[in-house]
């Protein structure tokens, strides 16, 4: 797995909010990728109305919402993040991409997000007949994503993430409406979870998303579950992304990667590298010792975990 950078995503300016350019500044030095056509992809997701919207905001310096700014710049810059992710498909690649985009809805923005760009390329996927896993280890629920797939038994999205927390929802009952139910898989994790909690979590779930027997593995990468994460109160180890981009080869033949959260500008490089040597299956360049939890959240979780696994337990075989 390699990484896709170009310079179009440092034009969508945002003064100072969390989700900056600063957050790709380490990166500045790879080379621009040469991205494919992705404007003619936004309609698989979003309405025409919401399109033409996001054009206009751009040309006039509109806010689309009060938590994403946009710059004169944002309209290439999310063309561009778009673009990166198919080119992450088909490469098998990591798109290292803002504005990030699990939070998008397919008429309006959420949470920093302008076209979601996950979804818009596990659609692409599933049309040509793919059944794909988006697995979101983003620490907050990619709530635009949930919502996107969840009436499809073709796609099926599983989230761990912080509850609670931004945006409010994503409760273990939360497991897809229709042809779909049974096939969101909903994570959450008290504040305070450390690395051994995660793992549990993980653990418990994989073998749902094995049954499923994904064609293709879609990643939204998100890296706010840091224990130095200005944004959340999960307290995960560089130790932990590279061990998960391990397991996640050892478990999946075919993954790619686009970035969605990560606001601690120290460690996000050393997050996300840590993580590429893990899929690639190379010694980890950042040690840090895995993290522990307290009883009582992790009594906590327990006693979740159990019911979120009841909830599925009627559609597949939980052991």
């Amino acid at each position: 797995m390699q990484l896709i950078y170009h310079s179009n995503f440092l034009a969508h300016q945002t003064d100072g909010h969390p989700e900056r350019p600063e957050r790709l500044s380490a990166f500045a030095d790879l080379p621009s990728a040469s991205l494919p056509e992705a404007e003619s992809w936004l309609s698989l997701v979003h309405d025409e109305i919401y399109i033409d919207r996001v054009r206009r905001a751009v040309a006039s310096g509109q806010c689309l919402d009060p938590e994403t700014p946009i710059s004169s710049g944002s309209w290439q810059a999310s063309i561009s993040a778009v673009a990166a992710t198919r080119l992450a498909m088909e490469t098998g690649g990591f798109a290292l991409c803002r504005p990030p985009g699990h939070h998008a809805y397919p008429a309006h923005s959420s949470g920093f997000c302008i076209f979601n760009n996950i979804a818009i390329v596990a659609t692409h996927l599933a049309r040509q007949g793919k059944k794909v896993l988006v697995f979101d280890f983003d620490s907050h629920l990619g709530d635009g994503t949930s919502r996107i797939f969840q009436a499809t038994n073709q796609v099926m999205y599983w989230s761990v993430h912080q509850f609670p927390a931004f945006p409010g929802h994503g409760w273990i009952n939360e497991i897809g409406v229709g042809q779909g139910t049974g096939f969101t898989i909903n994570s959450p994790l008290p504040p305070g979870s450390g690395d051994d909690i995660f793992w549990m979590a993980f653990n418990h779930f994989l073998p749902i998303a094995q049954q499923f027997n994904p064609d293709i593995v879609a990643i939204s990468a998100g890296f706010d579950g840091y224990q130095y994460e200005p944004l959340l109160d999960l307290c995960f180890s560089m130790d932990l992304y590279y061990k998960l981009g391990l397991r996640l080869s050892e478990c999946f033949d075919n993954t790619f990667a686009t970035l969605e959260g990560g606001y601690n500008l120290h460690a996000l490089p050393k997050c996300i590298y840590n993580f590429i040597a893990g899929i690639n299956q190379l010694p980890a360049p950042y040690h840090e010792n895995p993290t522990q939890t307290g009883k009582r959240i992790r009594e906590d979780f327990e006693s979740n975990l159990s019911a979120g696994l009841h909830e599925l337990a009627p559609y597949w075989s939980i052991t």
